[in-house]
């Protein structure tokens, strides 16, 4: 697919891609959705996100589940993990 027929699928201006594609800016959040469907491909893929629950063992998950249930002590966790801001 080119850019004029992104567009087209979008509803948007063909230099509106262009500049996507150029790295001049970025689509909006609003936009992510549709371009997903447009190109038929998963946020994921778009975002070139990898971390997926299938790449997580069940020990990982478990300790990403424990410590999103405890709020109080995720700034603990973070310095312990040198991840503090």
């Amino acid at each position: 697919m080119n850019q004029m027929q992104l567009a087209e699928k979008l509803g948007i201006n063909n230099s509106r891609v262009s500049n996507w594609e150029q790295g001049i800016n970025r689509p909006d959040a609003d936009i992510l959705a549709d371009i997903c469907r447009a190109l038929d491909i998963s946020p994921s893929k778009l975002l070139d996100v990898h971390l997926s629950s299938d790449e997580l063992d069940e020990k990982e998950r478990a300790i990403i589940k424990a410590y999103r249930a405890k709020p109080e002590l995720q700034l603990a966790v973070d310095i312990l993990l040198g991840i503090a801001e």
